[in-house]
């Protein structure tokens, strides 16, 4: 298995990001001054797309600060390898569910153990290898998944590099992906429930 998503430099991202993760849902920050036309509505739109998601035993796989994981209904287990994204979770997330900081491939459940795999925007960090690995791993611990993920916008390179700059001007780079709703929805053999200018959610 690839070491790919987890090196220390990924690593060392994410626990540097984690306190201002959530400027980039809320366009505070360094996202303040950016032009998303729709962004706020549409993030609106989503977290009832997650709110409304059955309220069953439910893993969010790189729950990150628990933006969204917070929205989910029923017994939630969030996962993420972050230390620091989980304990900015764990303050949102209700008291009878659980928060385990462990690694998505493998996924450290066993067989079964979940209704739905929910995910956002962690599949479009995996190169192929993993993405089979991780689609895998999902069907192997719940029968159904939910991804979210960044849609794929005029000017936007679909899949490459990114730098990516911190609020204490730190540079790093981070491999990305963006999808079509109906290219995510034929990968993963799914159906859409969401197809917008900068969110897609595919239920498989």
């Amino acid at each position: 298995m690839s070491d790919f998503l987890f090196d220390e430099t990924t690593r060392s991202y994410y626990a540097q990001r984690a306190p201002e993760y959530d400027d980039w849902w809320l366009g505070t920050g360094l996202f303040a001054q950016r032009d998303r036309p729709g962004w706020n509505e549409e993030v609106a739109e989503l977290i009832e797309i997650v709110a409304g998601l059955p309220p069953l035993r439910v893993l969010d796989v790189g729950c990150g600060t628990g933006f969204l994981t917070s929205h989910l209904s029923g017994e939630v287990t969030a996962l993420d390898q972050s230390t620091e994204m989980l304990a900015i979770a764990a303050t949102r997330i209700g008291h009878g569910d659980r928060v385990i900081c462990g690694e998505a491939l493998p996924l450290p459940f066993v067989d079964d153990d979940f209704d739905i795999v929910f995910t956002s925007h962690f599949y479009g960090h995996l190169p192929p290898a993993e993405r089979e690995a991780f689609l895998a791993e999902s069907r192997r611990v719940a029968p159904d998944l939910v991804v979210v993920d960044s849609a794929l916008r005029d000017g936007v390179e679909p899949v490459g590099w990114q730098e990516r700059v911190l609020n204490d001007g730190s540079r790093h780079r981070v491999y990305k992906r963006f999808f079509g709703a109906s290219e995510l929805a034929d990968e993963l053999g799914g159906t859409v429930l969401h197809d917008g200018r900068w969110f897609v959610v595919v239920a498989c």
